[in-house]
């Protein structure tokens, strides 16, 4: 391909692209709205199973709590039964220590399913909360998604037909200026990586370009960039652009201006 085709054919690839960039705008917000949605409401999912884990391990620990008062409840009737058997005060001093200690360990244990269950409660609201939300989230969801298949619809069988067309004319580009290509377009705001020259500036950055530079860009023999973009520059015409030069309008100005002159001249009867 001569220089006048390659940049000729960007350019066709930058107008489908431009085109494909047009129909995924149309749906704007939507599919990160989407995405927002389906992360919340997945991490939002992970605290509930955290929630629920929290809530059965305080369970289990107010289950062995209880288990634990059984045992110290036996212990206590066991050791009842033994004052009525000692033989002296010390066997009496040694019953009664281990009655107060499992009565302290009656207690205790009480204490701890009592926190347990304080904790069960507010476990369980902020469960119930976090649920609501995640189901408040899911309609929210739905909506967001019938939405964007709505658009996307729309815009679907356009946009399959606008990708064919870039792959057919991405083949037709050789791979290094193709790759380059790419490239300056990821980095442009715009989404622009060749542009035509716009009033003696880049249609990119609009920075002015140097005459002898312009000459060159019309010439066609090799790639040209902006100095200050790094966009590819192509020429009006070799675009399809039709463009006004600035000499047109003062001219046309001009001779409007002469015509109207001469036409009070003539409305001027001769003394």
């Amino acid at each position: 391909m001569t220089v006048e085709e390659k940049l000729s054919t960007l350019y066709q690839l930058q107008q489908t692209l431009s085109a494909i960039d047009e129909k995924r705008a149309l749906r704007g917000e939507l599919p990160y709205e989407v995405q927002e949605l389906e992360d919340e409401i997945a991490g939002l999912q992970t605290r509930a199973e955290h929630i629920q884990q929290d809530i059965d391990s305080f369970n289990n620990a107010i289950a062995k709590n209880q288990a634990d008062i059984q045992d110290a409840q036996a212990s206590l009737a066991r050791y009842h039964q033994q004052l009525d058997t000692v033989a002296n005060n010390r066997e009496y001093d040694m019953l009664s220590k281990e009655i107060d200690f499992q009565q302290l360990e009656v207690d205790l244990c009480n204490k701890k399913i009592k926190e347990a269950q304080q904790k069960v409660f507010e476990k369980q609201q902020t469960l119930t909360n976090t649920q609501s939300t995640i189901e408040d989230r899911t309609a929210d969801l739905e909506h967001k998604r019938g939405e964007l298949d709505e658009v996307m619809q729309e815009t679907k069988d356009e946009e399959a037909k606008l990708k064919v067309k870039a792959e057919e004319l991405e083949k037709k580009i050789e791979p290094r200026l193709l790759q380059s290509f790419k490239r300056i377009r990821k980095n442009a705001r715009n989404g622009l990586g060749i542009v035509y020259v716009q009033r003696d500036a880049c249609g990119g950055c609009f920075n002015k370009i140097p005459p002898q530079r312009q000459l060159d860009i019309k010439m066609h023999k090799k790639i040209i960039v902006c100095e200050y973009c790094g966009r590819i520059l192509i020429d009006p015409e070799l675009a399809g652009v039709k463009t006004v030069t600035k000499e047109e309008k003062p001219k046309r100005k001009r001779s409007i201006r002469k015509t109207k002159k001469a036409a009070e001249d003539a409305a001027v009867p001769e003394a």
